[in-house]
């Protein structure tokens, strides 16, 4: 049920259901990693053509014009380095993302919403450090009480994540799909079985 609940975050476009490509900032990282980086196959030869980016891996398939026959990119690197952002955007996608698609009172997965910690009518804000995902019947548990009136606790405390902390926390969750020229660079940094 929760990769349901999760596909409703990120949506996949018509063109990236066959051959996408995976893009990769100029040190062979994915740009992100969930939502993943790709592109449909027609940017990434767009992109190609006008030398932005490189290929390093391709698909046995083939597209062809009157002159030209290209094999579809599977990954490419861009050739400029894309410095990934430091701040943090509050959105409602990546609080879900830092509390692991988890209701942050019971654990459960699936049909989240969103609760102030302290009450908006009790003086609480809309902050990293007040809202918390939670399931529907927690959220209307809780209601507009505190968590000592409600009887209820947080599995963990609300805090601002860091764009490194959250990047690696959609590393947990890996799309539908995984190209198998892709793993290696999705899961270079992984810790090897002994």
């Amino acid at each position: 049920m929760d990769v349901d609940f999760r596909k409703q975050f990120v949506r996949e476009p018509n063109s990236l259901r066959h051959h996408p490509a995976l893009v990769l900032n100029a040190d062979y990282r994915p740009l992100s990693y969930y939502p993943l980086s790709l592109w449909p196959w027609q940017d990434a030869i767009k992109a190609a053509w006008l030398e932005r980016v490189d290929i390093v891996a391709e698909y046995d398939e083939v597209v062809r014009s009157p002159s030209t026959e290209i094999r579809l990119p599977s990954v490419v690197v861009l050739k400029d380095y894309v410095r990934p952002q430091k701040r943090v955007a509050f959105t409602r996608f990546n609080l879900f993302l830092r509390d692991q698609f988890c209701c942050q009172y019971c654990g459960t997965k699936g049909d989240l919403t969103f609760d102030h910690v302290v009450p908006r009518a009790r003086g609480g804000i809309t902050s990293w450090e007040n809202v918390v995902a939670a399931c529907s019947s927690c959220n209307l548990k809780k209601g507009a009480r505190s968590l000592r009136q409600a009887n209820m606790s947080l599995l963990r405390a609300p805090r601002r994540p860091g764009a490194e902390e959250l990047r690696n926390t959609g590393r947990k969750f890996p799309p539908n799909h995984l190209h198998k020229s892709w793993l290696d660079f999705l899961y270079w940094d992984a810790e090897l079985e002994a």
